[in-house]
């Protein structure tokens, strides 16, 4: 991969119940600065890589580095400090809280800090202007489109070096869709954020990445740049996948 890796996961076996592993010495590199891309099958085991590396499972084997030093099984205010954020499927934010009371709760790591709360603030409302309109309103007001943008926007508070994020498209409306894609790229534009991305919106999805990774049955079926997953190989190794 081009750049250094900031993510290595090495021989991750995980799942959620005991003798039953979903992750099956899965391994993979993310390089800093890159958008990289987990698609697969359902039940490939996508989203449980996610919640494996925030900590929300505790793996059985295997390592995971960040920079080159270990947080496997870490709690994930632990990962949060270190600069990782994860965005769950769903609208991740609290609908009667104002817009900006949703930031300030994604700036808890810092929350004593008020030069440095008002500084990401500023810095917010200037990527996303149409918060700043909304920053008294109820957050639960806000259409599905904002709704994401204030989820976005809440994980940038805090500067993520790492931005982990989980079927960003997930039941919405294809028009919303490229709005999704360009709030990441807003994202890491505006903070260098190296991204780890699951999506379901393959075609699409592959167009937004740098790299690649397929999996299936919890393990790396394929990986490549994103160049290398044409709609036609990237349709003939779900086909595989499907078909065993």
């Amino acid at each position: 991969m081009a750049g250094a890796p900031l993510l290595v996961v090495d021989d991750l076996q995980a799942g959620y119940q005991s003798g039953i592993d979903i992750l099956q010495g899965l391994s993979l590199d993310v390089a800093e600065g890159e958008v990289t891309l987990v698609i697969g099958p359902n039940g490939a085991g996508k989203s449980t890589l996610l919640k494996t590396i925030f900590g929300f499972l505790q793996p059985r084997r295997g390592h995971i580095r960040l920079r080159g030093e270990e947080i496997a099984g870490r709690a994930p205010f632990s990962l949060k400090r270190l600069g990782v954020s994860y965005m769950p499927q769903e609208i991740n934010t609290f609908p009667l809280l104002s817009v900006e009371e949703n930031l300030r709760m994604g700036a808890w790591t810092f929350r004593r800090d008020k030069h440095r709360l008002q500084t990401r603030l500023q810095r917010i409302y200037e990527v996303f202007p149409a918060l700043a309109d909304k920053r008294k309103g109820m957050a639960g007001d806000l259409s599905g489109g904002q709704g994401r943008m204030l989820s976005v926007a809440r994980e940038m508070m805090a500067e993520p070096r790492l931005l982990l994020v989980d079927e960003p498209t997930a039941g919405l409306a294809p028009v919303l869709v490229e709005q999704v894609y360009e709030l990441l790229a807003q994202a890491r534009r505006a903070l260098g954020a190296t991204i780890l991305l699951v999506d379901q919106n393959i075609e699409d999805a592959i167009q937004k990445a740098d790299h690649v990774y397929m999996l299936n049955l919890g393990r790396i079926k394929a990986q490549g740049r994103a160049s290398e997953f044409t709609p036609i190989r990237t349709r003939e190794l779900i086909q595989e996948c499907l078909l065993g």
